[in-house]
C-alpha cells in the first residue's frame, strides 16, 4: 500500500521503516530536507495514487492545524488523513468536520511504542469511520506488534486520541509509584543494592512490566541516577486525562497525584523525578537534563 507520512522525528521515522520492510511504498515528508523524501507536501501528495492516504506525525495543536489545513486544499474526495501525533480528542472531531466537508476521511490514531517501536512494533488505538478504518488495515497490520494484540478501533472520531490519552494517564501514575518505591528504598541504610532489588522484580512477582524492565536499564546506565536533575516535563495528555475526568466526574486521584508531582519537580531537585526522567528517556527518547554539580 502506499502512504504518505509527515514528520520523520523519532517515531515517525522508525514507521517509515518499519512499514517499508512491511512492502509498503512510504513517501516521507519532514521539513529537515535531509531525512525528507521529497521537498514540499505538494510534491508528497503528487506522488501517491488516489485514492491517497497520509498519515501526519507531527506535534499536537498549531502545527498539526497547519498541516491538516494544507491537506485540505492539496487531497482530493476519497482520500483519507490519519493524524498520529498526541492531538486532544476533540480536535479530532474538528478536523474530521474540516475534511469532510471536502469529502476527504479522517482517522485518529493513538500511537504508543516509542524508540522501541521499530522493532517492537506500535500498539495502535484507532477512531474513525468504519470504511475509512477498514481501507487502512494493511497499515495498521504492519505497524501493530506480531500476535493478536496492539491493535484496536476504539470507536468514532476522537476516541483513538482518547484512549492513547488515558493509557498516558496510567503511564504516569505507574512510573509515578515505581519512582516512589525507588526513593523509599534508596533511603534506608539496611538495603544496599536497589538496583538488584528492582531487577529481582523482573520475574514472578505482580508488579512486573516493560516499565521496570527500562528502570533496571536506567539504574543499569547510571546506578543513583545522580548524572539527572530530577525535573520531567508533561507531554499534555496528563493534564487532558485529568481534565476531561473533573469534566466527566471520575475520580483519578492516582493519575491526578502523578501529574501534580511533575509540577513539583519543577520547584526542586525531586529524586522521584530522577526516575520518571530516566524512565521518559528509556522508552521514548525524551530529554533528560544534567545534574547540577
Amino acid at each position: 500500500m502506499q502512504l504518505g507520512l509527515i514528520g520523520l522525528g523519532k517515531m515517525g521515522g522508525n514507521m517509515r521503516e518499519r512499514l517499508r520492510r512491511a512492502g509498503h511504498t512510504v513517501v516521507g515528508y519532514d521539513r529537515n530536507a535531509e531525512i525528507s523524501d521529497v521537498s514540499s507536501l505538494t510534491e508528497l501528495v503528487g506522488k501517491l495514487e488516489a485514492p491517497r492516504a497520509v498519515w501526519v506525525m507531527v506535534p499536537a495543536g498549531a502545527a498539526t492545524q497547519s498541516v491538516i489545513d494544507e491537506l485540505g486544499e492539496l487531497l482530493q474526495p476519497g482520500d483519507t488523513v490519519i493524524d498520529g501525533g498526541n492531538s486532544r480528542w476533540s480536535d479530532d472531531e474538528k478536523h474530521a468536520a474540516e475534511l469532510g466537508a471536502k469529502g476527504i476521511g479522517f482517522v485518529d490514531a493513538g500511537v504508543s511504542g516509542g524508540v522501541w517501536g521499530l522493532e517492537n512494533g506500535y500498539a495502535l488505538m484507532v477512531g474513525g469511520e468504519k470504511e475509512h478504518v477498514d481501507r487502512l488495515q494493511p497499515i495498521f497490520q504492519s505497524l501493530k506488534p506480531e500476535g493478536p494484540y496492539g491493535y484496536v478501533h476504539a470507536g468514532k472520531v476522537g476516541a483513538g486520541h482518547f484512549a492513547k490519552m488515558v493509557h498516558n494517564g496510567i503511564e504516569y501514575a505507574m512510573m509515578q509509584a515505581y519512582a516512589e518505591g525507588w526513593e523509599l528504598l534508596e533511603k534506608v541504610d539496611s538495603v544496599e543494592n536497589v538496583r538488584e532489588v528492582f531487577r529481582s522484580w523482573q520475574e514472578g512477582t505482580v508488579i512486573r512490566s516493560w516499565l521496570l524492565d527500562l528502570a533496571v536499564n536506567a539504574l543499569d546506565e547510571d546506578q543513583h541516577l545522580e548524572k539527572l536533575r530530577g525535573y520531567a516535563e508533561d507531554s499534555g495528555e496528563g493534564r487532558w486525562t485529568v481534565e476531561a475526568a473533573i469534566d466527566n466526574a471520575v475520580p483519578l486521584p492516582a493519575i491526578t497525584a502523578s501529574l501534580f508531582a511533575r509540577f513539583a519537580s519543577r520547584q526542586e531537585d525531586s529524586p522521584q523525578m530522577k526516575m520518571i526522567a530516566a524512565l521518559r528517556n528509556q522508552f521514548g527518547g525524551h530529554a533528560v537534563e544534567s545534574a547540577k554539580k
